[in-house]
């Protein structure tokens, strides 16, 4: 999801305009309301579904695959699993009639709805080289060495002074006659959990340095530079998705993803312009944000650091592959989405059928659930990934419609099933 894109994913719009990160939540009681799916709903075959027949089926099946790779070992799953992997990839018949016989499909509601917000994210695709240069002097840095972590359960927050002793690399618990302070008010409020970031003064743990800081050379020294980029603009934007591609000078492929993060929560600064009176609310996309930056460059430094919150990264295996969503499986361009688990098990086909960005035109197919975002709250809630680069930013950052789904599940699970 984010905060790896995998951890959590960062979806573009809510993550310029509200809060994202990556959520984990239970699975809930079969047929009981949190489904999505109200008790004694009757179920459909996936033939019956809207423009079933005018789909590409077979388009999808490689996303089911990526699924199996966690699927597969539990029994629902397993004998879908293995005839998923038995299809020939180009026979698109015999993937439409597999999904007919093997699955079940199930409307979601929320409530008195049957539709809700569709929106997008991708992975950016940076300039940039293993070496600092006069074209690349923005450094994407790895996870700081001088950065220690400490949970403070909230019961604790209002205690004063807590005291804390050294348990690892970077890391320390709370301990009556530990070495070092701690007073939890001097660090931000993040109400998304009650892990502390911070560095030793002294034998004082002060909150890590903020964005504005660390883009000021705070860190220089301290946190290893695992690439030069040449615009700080689209290193912030790769710093809201989480993962992402570096093109290096030999034409090669660094691919990065999320290492840790600075402690600070997650500003908008969509919603900064939006409140300073810059921009509308509907002019408050990614690409509106960049025209924003192109129009007033003196201003860059200024509205990055409105957004505290610094993420750090580190390098992932191979260059081909998507990122790994909270699901552990690489996600596939077009064909994955980032749901609210506590209504769509992570792994299940999904029938999206919404429209394109900024237009009437549908878009209608058969994705998987294979990420999550504090962002994604709800039955009716999803972020289709659109894979990397400019083409899959441009729509990911206009994406914002209306959409309907259907749950598939095998033949004989229901739904909210311990799957």
């Amino acid at each position: 999801m984010k905060q790896t894109l995998l951890k959590k994913s960062w979806p573009l719009w809510l993550a310029l305009l509200a809060l994202a990160g990556c959520t984990t939540t239970p699975s809930v009681t079969p047929g009981g309301p949190s489904t999505g799916i109200p008790a004694g709903a009757d179920s459909a075959s996936p033939a019956a579904l809207p423009s079933w027949n005018d789909q590409a089926v077979g388009d999808s099946l490689q996303g089911l695959r990526q699924s199996c790779r966690t699927l597969q070992k539990k029994p629902a799953w397993s004998g879908v699993c293995r005839e998923a992997g038995a299809l020939a990839d180009n026979d698109a018949d015999a993937a439409r009639r597999f999904f007919e016989n093997r699955f079940t499909a199930w409307k979601l509601r929320d409530g008195g709805r049957d539709s809700g917000l569709i929106t997008g994210y991708y992975e950016p695709l940076l300039n940039g080289s293993l070496n600092r240069s006069e074209r690349t002097p923005w450094p994407v840095y790895g996870a700081p060495r001088d950065m220690l972590s400490v949970d403070v359960p909230m019961s604790q927050r209002n205690r004063g002074t807590l005291r804390a002793k050294q348990a690892g690399p970077g890391r320390l618990v709370l301990a009556a006659g530990g070495n070092i302070e701690i007073n939890p008010a001097d660090f931000p409020a993040d109400p998304r959990g009650i892990r502390l970031k911070g560095r030793l003064s002294g034998s004082r743990l002060l909150p890590y340095f903020t964005r504005g800081q660390i883009n000021q050379g705070s860190i220089a020294g301290s946190a290893p530079v695992i690439a030069w980029v040449e615009d700080p603009v689209e290193l912030f934007f790769l710093q809201v998705q989480g993962s992402g591609r570096i093109q290096l000078d030999d034409g090669s492929f660094l691919h990065v993803g999320f290492a840790d993060q600075n402690g600070y929560p997650y500003q908008s600064i969509g919603k900064w312009l939006v409140d300073k009176g810059e921009m509308t609310l509907g002019q408050a996309s990614m690409q509106g944000i960049k025209d924003w930056l192109a129009k007033n460059p003196q201003r860059r430094d200024e509205l990055l650091a409105v957004n505290q919150s610094y993420i750090f990264f580190k390098p992932l295996p191979g260059d081909n592959g998507g990122p790994i969503g909270a699901l552990g499986v690489p996600l596939t361009g077009g064909y994955s989405i980032a749901v609210d688990p506590r209504y769509i098990p992570l792994g299940a086909p999904v029938y999206l059928s919404t429209t394109w960005p900024h237009s009437s035109e549908p878009l209608v197919r058969l994705v998987h659930a294979q990420d999550t975002g504090s962002a994604i709250k709800g039955a009716l809630r999803a972020d289709l990934f659109w894979g990397y680069g400019t083409e899959a930013g441009m729509y990911a950052g206009r994406m914002k419609q209306q959409g309907s789904l259907w749950l598939l599940l095998p033949k004989g699970v229901s739904p909210g099933a311990s799957l």
